[in-house]
């Protein structure tokens, strides 16, 4: 016996989640699931709402496409959505601007639209028209004034193909359900995802930081109005102190490079010791500056 298969089962699920919705303090007319058809009444003999056991002679769901006729199996292929008034986004979305949308993605063959064979629908709830991705009709009959009827090209019904994203997609625009954010895209609210030994930093705190550091390290000497540097003691902190002493490093080793010393690890620990921040800062040409915090800058968010 024809049946609903799961791909457009999801559809009117989907639909039902998001429209019928009785809890909603914005809600106006909601959609019923009795509004939500897949499989023709008893009634119903031929077109896509029935399947291969009830199908008629020349059927034009079966014989106007090769995807209809190699497609052809015992479920429905087509959904039927009726009437609703919903408020979102500051406009009242109805079936007359949902069946506009949805002929306007057909139109433009939009990648999610091309299992659809038609649309039936009015804009206006007097005239009914017809999109139709073969050209073979433009209108249908009045029941179209109070409900709008997708048709599926059968291969699509039988290989199971999501139908979901088109009716996901018109919903997000409206406002019903909130926009995925992208993986790789970041709110500075987001908690780092490394272990930096400060849990509770997110990434603002590191933008933060890296503009505070690239300031620290290339403004003059005494420049006020500048935000307080990175924490005490963060990992951060201690790079920055690095790469502030490194010319005066360089420089202190240069002079000691003519004596005759065998133990360099000392060397350089007590160079380092003996130099104050102060006086490494200053010893800083702005340009060195600016590409030391550049590849800290690198580093830290690589």
């Amino acid at each position: 016996m024809t049946s609903a298969p799961a791909n457009l089962l999801a559809v009117r699920n989907l639909l039902l989640t998001y429209l019928n919705v009785d809890k909603n303090a914005v809600r106006d007319q909601d959609l019923e699931p009795a509004e939500v058809g897949i499989v023709g009444d008893a009634n119903h003999r031929g077109g896509y709402h029935c399947g291969s056991d009830r199908v008629v002679v020349n059927d034009y769901s079966v014989v106007e496409s090769t995807r209809d006729r190699s497609g052809l199996t015992l479920y429905a292929s087509a959904l039927d959505v009726g009437t609703f008034s919903v408020r979102s986004g500051g406009a009242t979305h109805t079936l007359r601007t949902f069946s506009t949308w949805m002929v306007a993605q057909c139109a433009a063959n939009a990648a999610d639209t091309r299992d659809i064979r038609e649309i039936i629908y009015s804009p206006d709830g007097r005239t009914v028209r017809r999109w139709d991705r073969l050209g073979k009709r433009t209108s249908g009959d009045s029941s179209h004034l109070f409900h709008t009827h997708f048709s599926f090209f059968r291969d699509s019904t039988k290989a199971g193909r999501d139908q979901t994203p088109l009716f996901r997609r018109y919903l997000t625009a409206i406002g019903m359900i909130a926009p995925v954010k992208p993986e790789d895209e970041m709110e500075q609210t987001d908690k780092l995802i490394g272990d930096t030994g400060y849990p509770d930093r997110r990434v603002g705190d590191v933008l933060a930081d890296l503009e505070n550091l690239r300031n620290w390290l290339i403004s003059p000497v005494n420049t006020t109005g500048l935000v307080s540097p990175p924490m005490a003691n963060s990992p951060l902190q201690q790079m920055l102190a690095m790469a502030r002493a490194w010319p005066a490093l360089v420089a202190k080793v240069n002079e000691l490079s003519g004596k005759d010393f065998t133990d360099e690890q000392q060397i350089v620990t007590g160079v380092l010791a003996g130099l104050p921040p102060e006086k490494i800062a200053e010893a800083i040409p702005p340009q060195i500056a600016r590409d030391v915090a550049d590849e800290l800058s690198r580093r830290l968010t690589a």
